[in-house]
């Protein structure tokens, strides 16, 4: 099996999460909302990094593909799939902010079915591009065009930084690491973690740590 490019790295940290908000939504503990905002909070990070992750596919990738002679149909899929995620995402969002508000076993319920579908349909896509698309990409690896693309989809401040890269390694595989590491400076990863990725490790980390643990009268 070829070894994920960094994309696929983080296409493995959305399926990672999106996996473990369901499981956190079953068993329930009726009235609990302060864990149903924590789960909102955290689903938010995971939306966030995801929204920024294919815009920037819409933006510099599809363009570049486009011109090097990739299938005009190919692309537009890629295009109507971005925009059932992002319907798809949204509806969790509801969900969640609806579960947030009563904490109620039927609204986490509810909350669970919409995750399933958005999960259906966010994988789909990911397996989708990675079947398609990662083969076109690799061709390409150490051109000057494309490393003018890569430049620009890594470009984030600090802070955005150090967040994206706390995320990306919560939980990651081993294998997963070792191809991080190959491709950004063991160190560079840590120090934007540690020092610039705190509202991610104080604010989301704690709420998937909680999450593997059955609720109180679960």
């Amino acid at each position: 099996m070829t070894a994920p490019t960094m994309n696929g790295l983080i296409h493995n940290a959305v399926r990672r999460d999106l996996a473990r908000l369901s499981a956190a939504l079953d068993p329930w503990q009726d009235g609990d909302r302060a864990r149903a905002a924590g789960l909102e909070r955290a689903f938010a990070n995971v939306h966030r990094e995801l929204t920024h992750h294919h815009e920037g596919e819409d933006e510099y990738v599809w363009p570049f593909l486009a011109g090097t002679g990739v299938a005009a149909d190919l692309l537009t899929e890629m295009e109507e799939e971005h925009a059932a995620m992002s319907a798809a995402l949204a509806g969790t969002a509801g969900a969640l902010r609806t579960l947030a508000r009563t904490g109620s076993g039927a609204d986490a319920a509810a909350a669970r079915t919409s995750v399933e579908h958005t999960r259906a349909v966010v994988v789909g896509h990911l397996d989708h591009e990675e079947e398609a698309l990662e083969p076109l990409l690799r061709a390409h690896e150490g051109s000057a065009e494309w490393r003018a693309v890569t430049g620009r989809l890594r470009h984030r401040d600090p802070r955005a930084a150090g967040s994206f890269f706390a995320w990306l390694t919560d939980g990651i595989s081993a294998g997963d690491r070792a191809v991080l590491r190959a491709t950004v400076p063991a160190p560079v990863t840590a120090v934007l973690s540690r020092v610039f990725g705190r509202r991610y490790t104080r604010g989301v980390a704690p709420v998937w740590r909680a999450a593997v643990r059955p609720p109180v009268g679960g």
